[in-house]
């Protein structure tokens, strides 16, 4: 199964554009999913029909081959309390605790986020029919809350290792004797079971993101506004490690058009696109090209499945085939003989120097580059060095490290 993730700034069209490429994949004879995050229904309103939301309801089929769903963020707020809620019961009964009903749960910011990644992690189970998808098109939300949602699931699992960690569940054998000296209970089975449930499904979205055919595909309006978040884009995703497999440049105006007015901006546009392509050749090491695509303006806001295939004409938005991912995506350049050193080569495309943050703790670096935040953990061979400095060079960040004598083996 393939996985096509749409985002971009904001107002740029990131739904039609969803749409319309899941359109064009289903009337090629594959079977898709197209599903929204969106709390009001813009897919519905860009394929012509709505679409539903309760959770665990099944995708409508807006076309043949195609079916289109949203995420409900409140519901699954709702229904994933209440059923941590019945499982927690005994605790919070032994507490004294008011047990909350459904119709007075209101979600809470940041729900809409579980509530996705939820929702990716169901895209590849099997359907009704007992088949899977063959193409999964996500209408993520603008760029910067997507990338906030996609590095979700690493930083949950990071925490729940730090919190309650695994090998500190066989100790659960004693909690009954515990119990009995302290004169309290003793923390509930239940709670390493609910960790051990949230790492399996947040592992699994992991998973689907690094998959090589999950890509991203980037959808902005040619123009400074869209040019700059595009840039910041880059950075974001190549932390991340996600492949952008097209770049979409959404309502792009005529050339040839007798009016003044409109050939100015069109040439403002083509421009643009120039630019674009330039810095979409190259995405980091061992990946391919992101091609800039053009969609046309139709003169208006497409609303139905015609518009649809009309923005689609040309092949503009067809779904590039999955790539396999390099074996070394971030590789460690050896120059001990000469220089003593190792070097960890970190792609950050667009990056800028004075934005980048370094921090080591343990055997993790803290990497900030501008409004994006990762915590990686080191190569095993890194783990045994120093921080010794750090330069980025043609859109690389490459850190130095010297081995700490006290670990590193010596040789005669």
């Amino acid at each position: 199964m393939r996985t096509v993730l749409v985002t971009g700034p904001g107002g740029a069209g990131r739904t039609t554009v969803a749409a319309a490429t899941a359109l064009a994949a289903a009337r090629g004879g594959e079977r898709v999913l197209v599903l929204s995050t969106d709390p009001t229904d813009t897919l519905g309103a860009a394929l012509g029909t709505a679409t539903p939301r309760p959770p665990g309801s099944a995708p409508a089929e807006a076309a043949p081959g195609l079916w289109a769903a949203r995420v409900d963020s409140g519901a699954h707020f709702r229904a994933e309390l209440l059923a941590l809620q019945e499982r927690a019961g005994s605790v919070l009964d032994l507490l004294g605790a008011n047990r909350l009903a459904a119709e007075e749960l209101t979600e809470l910011p940041g729900s809409e986020q579980f509530a996705l990644l939820r929702a990716l992690r169901a895209c590849g189970e099997p359907q009704g029919t007992g088949r899977a998808y063959d193409l999964v098109v996500v209408d993520l939300p603008p760029l910067h809350a997507a990338l906030a949602a996609l590095a979700l699931p690493g930083q949950l699992r990071r925490y729940l290792r730090r919190l309650l960690p695994p090998e500190r569940q066989a100790a659960r054998a004693l909690r009954p004797m515990l119990a009995q000296l302290a004169g309290v209970p003793m923390p509930a089975q239940w709670l390493y079971e609910t960790a051990a449930r949230w790492d399996g499904e947040l592992a699994a979205v992991e998973a689907l993101l690094a998959d090589p055919d999950t890509t991203v595909r980037l959808v902005a309006e040619p123009g400074p506004a869209g040019a700059d978040a595009l840039r910041t884009a880059r950075t974001g995703l190549a932390l991340f490690g996600l492949r952008v497999e097209t770049v979409t440049a959404n309502r792009t105006l005529p050339q040839d058009s007798p009016d003044t007015w409109l050939a100015t901006l069109a040439a403002q546009q083509q421009k643009c696109l120039a630019e674009w392509a330039e810095w979409a050749e190259w995405y980091g090491a061992g990946r391919p090209a992101a091609p800039v695509r053009e969609v046309r303006h139709l003169g208006g806001d497409p609303r139905g499945l015609d518009d649809l295939d009309a923005l689609a004409a040309g092949g503009a938005l067809a779904v590039e085939p999955g790539h396999e991912s390099p074996d070394e995506p971030w590789p460690v350049e050896d120059r001990l003989a000469d220089d003593g050193v190792l070097v960890w080569h970190v792609p950050l495309p667009g990056a800028v120097k004075e934005e980048l943050g370094l921090v080591r703790r343990g055997d993790e670096l803290v990497l900030d580059a501008g409004p994006f935040r990762r915590i990686l953990t080191l190569p095993s061979a890194l783990r045994r060095c120093d921080v010794s400095g750090a330069g980025l060079t043609g859109g690389v960040l490459k850190i130095r490290f010297t081995p700490d004598p006290r670990l590193w083996p010596r040789t005669k």
